[in-house]
């Protein structure tokens, strides 16, 4: 079939008061053409919107850098994009507060990547000594989670 035979079929399908049509060809072409009769409503005409107007954004990037430099404390930080959580699930205790003791491999958070959770473990046995993300903010790899005394 070609493309002007195509073209005819479906000028002849919008006209003819017919729901559905399917043609098969002996070299294995095959149309079909449907359309919905239960209402002969026009389409809906979509009101023109505006094109969206710019928003200044200023970005405003709040680290505790400085606190953490300035007392040389090694931090523990985010293996991973995604987002940071304090506790295994919602309402539960957390996995660590700040004056929190934990040895190498205990969980001290969590954060999900890719709708998974991965537990985040202590490195070394350490205290924390500030906690450094909120519960459910979005972290950076290497972004630092904790500031820790190592023990």
């Amino acid at each position: 079939m070609t493309k002007e035979e195509i073209k005819e079929l479906v000028n002849l399908f919008a006209e003819a008061n017919i729901s559905k049509i399917k043609i098969k060809e002996q070299d294995g072409f095959e149309i079909e053409l449907e359309r919905d009769m239960c209402c002969d409503i026009p389409a809906p005409v979509c009101p023109t919107t505006p094109a969206p107007q710019p928003i200044n954004v200023n970005v405003v990037n709040e680290t505790h850098s400085s606190n953490h430099t300035k007392s040389n404390n090694p931090t523990i930080n985010s293996p991973m994009v995604g987002t940071f959580y304090q506790a295994p699930s919602p309402g539960a205790a957390p996995f660590v507060k700040v004056g929190s003791t934990v040895k190498k491999g205990d969980a001290i958070a969590i954060i999900e990547a890719m709708k998974i959770m991965n537990e985040i473990e202590a490195e070394f046995d350490c205290k924390i000594v500030e906690i450094l993300v909120a519960d459910g903010q979005p972290v950076e790899f290497g972004m630092p989670l904790f500031t820790v005394e190592k023990l």
